[in-house]
């Protein structure tokens, strides 16, 4: 069966927009893929955190995945950290990438800024990593949003070069993307300009996996919107981001299309909308935040779930890493 790898940083604060922009996609993988899924904490570190929040988010977003319904017993989940494969692969990595093609990545230069002599180098090799992520396990398929394609491309550079600087054609394959249909990028509840963020001071700007149902229920009411009815065609949403947004939020939530869901409510004022788009939320996301609550209270069942994950990643990643540095010339004990 074909392999799919994918990962996530536990940076706290869940929302609907990591919901839909990833984590429901990785359920529906696991009906035709084996899969493994992980918690990147050494991603993680390449800005500061504090210790003691990380092991909590680590587990949070473990237990989200769970909630959701990643299957930990038919697939691989676990936290990166444990798996030793990652870091030693990722510097045979550093040694095999260029300089050059690490310029090129886009992200470091967005989040670095102005001040990229004071980023770290976990940030600038960020991406040699993420290549020893997917390869470490042979990965056939990744599930990529805009923001990681030049990185997926990245790792395809990094195998291709391994595999002719060693004349070992093929040991490395060639990591496809997957993409999964139109992304739902879903926007701030306060701005329809700007991404649903866990940084935004504003709590009212984003619908959390933990809210419960009143304070879901009040956020959607308190959505910013304009005084004009919802149109009957996406057409009609242009120069309105907030109305797209929900619109947007409403179809995903429903597997719906924007189209679909404008031909049933357009011309209806948002009051009305933000009723139905409430009954919605509450009824998709009540279920994985009472489910979450509960894994968030069991910590020693997280952990054993991602430490049974980790050997089983390790059973993979070994004997693909023997071989790497067979190849290589290192001694194997």
């Amino acid at each position: 069966m074909e392999r799919v790898f994918s990962g996530a940083q536990p940076t706290g604060n869940l929302h609907l927009g990591n919901y839909l922009g990833a984590i429901r996609n990785w359920v529906a993988l696991q009906k035709d893929f084996e899969c493994i899924f992980c918690v990147v904490d050494m991603h993680a570190i390449t800005v500061w955190q504090d210790p003691k929040e990380l092991r909590s988010n680590i587990r949070e977003l473990a237990a989200s995945m769970i909630a959701s319904g990643i299957d930990p017993e038919k697939h691989v989940l676990f936290n990166q950290s444990q798996v030793s494969a990652h870091a030693e692969l990722a510097w045979i990595f550093n040694c095999v990438a260029r300089i050059g093609w690490l310029n090129r990545m886009t992200q470091f230069k967005e989040k670095a800024g102005k001040h990229r002599e004071n980023a770290s180098l976990g940030l600038y090799a960020y991406p040699s990593l993420m290549a020893a992520d997917i390869l470490t396990y042979k990965a056939t398929h990744v599930p990529v949003g805009e923001d990681q394609k030049q990185h997926l491309e990245l790792a395809r550079d990094i195998a291709l070069k391994f595999n002719n600087d060693y004349e070992v054609e093929g040991f490395f394959p060639q990591p496809e993307p997957l993409i999964l249909g139109p992304a739902t990028r879903v926007m701030s509840l306060r701005d329809g300009s700007k991404k649903m963020s866990k940084s935004d001071p504003s709590e009212m700007a984003r619908i959390n996996m933990t809210d419960d149902a009143d304070t879901l229920s009040k956020k959607i009411r308190k959505a910013k919107t304009d005084p004009e009815p919802l149109p009957s065609e996406a057409a009609g949403l242009e120069g309105r981001p907030e109305a797209k947004n929900l619109i947007t939020i409403f179809a995903a939530l429903t597997n719906s299309t924007v189209d679909k869901v404008l031909s049933e409510h357009g011309g209806t004022q948002f009051s009305g909308f933000k009723q139905a788009l409430t009954d919605v939320v509450v009824t998709k996301l009540a279920p994985i935040t009472e489910e979450m609550a509960r894994l968030n209270n069991d910590n020693a069942y997280i952990d054993a779930v991602l430490a049974k994950g980790a050997e089983r990643a390790n059973a993979i990643a070994q004997p693909i890493l023997r071989d790497v540095k067979e190849t290589v010339g290192f001694l194997n004990s």
